[in-house]
């Protein structure tokens, strides 16, 4: 079957989750989503490297912070999806029920998109003063904790500062949220160099399971994070990208934000199934082979 038969009970930009009773299953669609729009066109592929490597760093960082998987083999899910198993291998997790923290958790490590533009005007990013002197794709003096709000579909997040989002959930929560996020950043920035990857920027979301703060949702994904190419890097332009950029960069010359977005040609489609695999396989060192487990 080329999909599940049942509504799912939460249906994101790219995932659909499944209520199993005390646990969940997720299911990352190839869907792709950018500036808060979800695009007419499929990525092939795209939700089997988002789901296998966010394994793969949930599984490296598991010492460092707890998260919420469970299994990404579909011979542990509940037994009314093991009919679907062709659509689910390689693109499922199941997962631990969360109270999710209403904060995106984004860290930059390099100037560059919504922050570069809050730099270029007043010097700041989410209220954080930065050097003098910085330009396009920078590195930062130290990796910075810049929050957002969580939009509700269809709508926008928001950058806040930290005193803001400590406003929302506690001065003892943010300062979790930021150090967990600073931790696992620098931890996956210093392994990400010996593959030859600078993570410019990356999100992360948290939940509390059994009282504890947990990460949970994707890790470290070409959806959530920028990739580039430690080779050739220089400031003061944009960096070719392992992630959505491409899709991005294309959409900004050929559409004006207003109404639908356009359909997608087929050698963008492609252009950006090729980056998010090659993101994998230097990331992981594995060959990516569509429903490998």
């Amino acid at each position: 079957m080329s999909e599940i038969q049942k509504r799912p009970d939460s249906h994101g930009k790219v995932r659909d989750i499944y209520d199993c009773g005390d646990s969940l299953l997720m299911v990352a669609s190839d869907r792709i989503s950018a500036y808060d729009f979800i695009l007419p066109d499929e990525i092939p592929h795209k939700g089997e490297v988002l789901t296998r490597i966010s394994a793969f760093w949930f599984e490296r960082f598991a010492d460092l912070m707890p998260n919420h998987m469970i299994s990404c083999d579909v011979a542990d899910f509940p037994a009314e999806y093991q009919q679907y198993g062709d659509y689910l291998a390689g693109r499922s997790m199941l997962v631990k029920k969360a109270q999710t923290v209403p904060i995106e958790c984004i860290v930059r490590g390099y100037l560059t998109g919504s922050g570069k533009k809050t730099y270029d005007a007043d010097g700041t990013v989410c209220g954080i003063k930065l050097p003098e002197g910085l330009t396009e794709a920078s590195k930062l003096p130290e990796p910075i904790f810049t929050p957002s709000t969580k939009a509700e579909l269809g709508d926008h997040d928001e950058n806040i500062s930290f005193e803001r989002c400590a406003q929302i959930v506690g001065a003892d929560v943010a300062e979790q949220l930021r150090d967990a996020s600073l931790s696992i950043y620098k931890a996956a920035a210093e392994y990400a160099a010996t593959r030859g990857i600078i993570i410019a920027d990356t999100k992360f979301e948290f939940g509390f399971i059994d009282g504890q703060l947990t990460l949970i949702d994707e890790c470290l994904t070409p959806d959530s994070s920028r990739f580039w190419p430690a080779e050739g890097y220089a400031e003061g332009h944009v960096q070719p990208s392992y992630d959505k950029q491409y899709v991005r960069d294309w959409l900004r010359a050929n559409w004006n934000m207003q109404g639908e977005p356009p359909r997608i040609p087929a050698d963008v489609i492609e252009g950006t199934s090729n980056r998010y695999q090659e993101a994998f396989q230097i990331i992981t060192g594995t060959e990516f082979d569509p429903k490998g487990v």
